[in-house]
């Protein structure tokens, strides 16, 4: 049986500031519980490092459904591990944009189940994103997103980086 977990929040950026943040996917561990790395492999595919309940996982995920400043989908290649999800953006009053996120996986092992069972899983959800909130606010303006569009399983991605640059926050340094 499969866990579904919905959340939302308003964040006091710009639609493109939030969504350029977001798709900086190897910045998500500053902000996110239980995910120990991501790594951009290219344009739709991320390898992910998690610990959740003391359980590590490696898994790939590729982006299914990208739109810069609407919306990314994701969902996991790796056949051991079933993990899917959408972040939508919307304008929110005074310059504000609403981040609206569904993620949905198979929990493993009584550890997760339990979690999932106890809402563990949702409150936890709940903190990442306003883990992000207090993230992208603090750090304003985001150069390096990713302003390409995906449609469809195995579909080629088109565009491309604003700035030719899509990694880290230390790439942006260096």
């Amino acid at each position: 049986m499969s866990t579904t977990v919905t959340a939302d929040i308003e964040v006091d950026v710009p639609i493109r500031v939030a969504y350029d943040q977001w798709t900086r996917f190897e910045s998500f561990p500053e902000f996110m519980s239980g995910v120990d790395s991501v790594r951009q492999l290219d344009d739709t595919t991320t390898h992910w490092v998690t610990s959740v309940g003391g359980v590590t996982r490696e898994f790939d995920a590729d982006i299914s459904d990208q739109v810069p400043d609407d919306h990314v989908a994701w969902h996991s290649t790796t056949a051991d591990t079933d993990h899917r999800g959408r972040v939508a953006f919307s304008p929110a009053p005074g310059g504000r944009t609403r981040v609206d996120l569904t993620l949905e996986w198979q929990p493993e092992g009584f550890v997760e189940r339990a979690g999932a069972a106890l809402g563990v899983d949702d409150r936890q959800v709940e903190r990442d994103l306003t883990r992000f909130k207090d993230y992208v606010e603090a750090r304003g303006d985001v150069e390096g997103g990713w302003r390409g569009e995906v449609h469809g399983p195995g579909a080629a991605a088109s565009g491309g980086l604003d700035d030719g640059i899509r990694g880290t926050d230390a790439d942006l340094r260096a």
